[in-house]
């Protein structure tokens, strides 16, 4: 099937471009239409980190504070100074953009489990701030009342109305992430994720472009949060713990890190494991690490990764190494 899609993808992606547009005539569920609405936004999330974690090999693992940033400021401005949606979209993504790059600055020179260990911290640390800055937001409370959002005069309400609007955020970022990835850019951070010493040798700034790219996807993030906070209509602190960005991880790894649909395959994947297992919610994390668990051993690459990608490239070179040692 694989095969058949990347020979034919043009057909491909019109097929699933009348599919999804058509599917609330079909689909008139509240609640299976909130699931395909919770599906699109963290493909933005998940591939919002996919830029960072897939595309330039940085392990941010506090994915969560970024979200958070952008949720509290699309909440506190709507509900505060009521600034219009189409604004804060943007607003929002900047915002946050910007907390990604002073996150970025002084974790330059760190990789690994030092990155990440760094932004697990940065992403608690905004969680308690939220948490605790009662007199901007809200402290345990959150923030409540968030307007629905206007566009053209046109007020959304119905779930049919943020379903479209958020296929259409989600096919914008994809489309955005396609063009900045086939870029120059893009170029210079797979070459720092494949080898960072030999990209710098070759010309590329590598202080520069990883700044950049923590920068890009925090913004699209920002956007998710943004979406979410008008969604929902109330955001807290505990929306966006640990397990959050775990979850949001978790998606990255099973659809395939450093590709551009992998992320929508995760999103799917383990939207509808939490739907299907709802039931046994408290061992929904145990789940995950299995199935994590399961794809590292089996399918590093994800479910949509190419088979020579650099992730089960990296496995295969490992294995290759143990069978050497072992004499065979």
């Amino acid at each position: 099937m694989m095969e058949w899609i990347k020979n034919h993808r043009n057909m491909a992606l019109a097929a699933l471009g009348v599919m999804l547009v058509l599917l609330p005539v079909v689909v008139h569920s509240s609640y299976l239409l909130g699931i395909l609405i919770r599906i699109l936004l963290y493909t933005m999330l998940a591939g919002s980190l996919n830029m960072i974690n897939g595309y330039s090999g940085q392990m941010n693992l506090g994915h969560a504070g970024l979200y958070c940033i952008g949720s509290y400021t699309a909440g506190i401005l709507a509900v505060k100074y009521q600034v219009g949606f189409l604004p804060l979209l943007f607003i929002s993504g900047f915002v946050t953009a910007l907390f990604g790059f002073l996150v970025s600055l002084p974790t330059i020179k760190l990789a690994g489990v030092y990155l990440a260990i760094v932004t697990i911290g940065f992403s608690e640390i905004t969680r308690l701030v939220a948490l605790n800055w009662t007199g901007l937001t809200g402290g345990p409370m959150g923030i409540k009342g968030i307007p629905r959002p206007e566009i053209f005069g046109l007020r959304l309400s119905e779930p049919v109305h943020f379903y479209y609007l958020a296929l259409v955020l989600a096919v914008l970022v994809l489309f955005m992430m396609r063009r900045v990835v086939s870029s120059r850019i893009g170029r210079a951070w797979i070459a720092i994720r494949e080898d960072q010493v030999a990209a710098s040798f070759l010309g590329v700034n590598t202080r520069r472009f990883k700044s950049l790219n923590f920068s890009f996807g925090a913004f699209i993030a920002g956007v998710a949060g943004c979406f979410a906070a008008y969604y929902y209509q109330f955001i807290s602190s505990d929306m966006f713990s640990m397990d959050e960005g775990f979850n949001i991880l978790a998606m990255v790894i099973i659809g395939g890190q450093g590709t551009l649909i992998g992320p929508v395959a995760g999103s799917l994947v383990v939207n509808t494991i939490t739907e299907v297992f709802r039931f046994a919610a408290d061992y929904r994390m145990v789940m995950y690490a299995v199935l994590i668990i399961v794809m590292m051993w089996f399918r590093p690459q994800g479910l949509v990764g190419a088979s020579n990608s650099v992730f089960a490239v990296k496995r295969t070179k490992k294995n290759g190494k143990k069978a050497e040692r072992s004499g065979i």
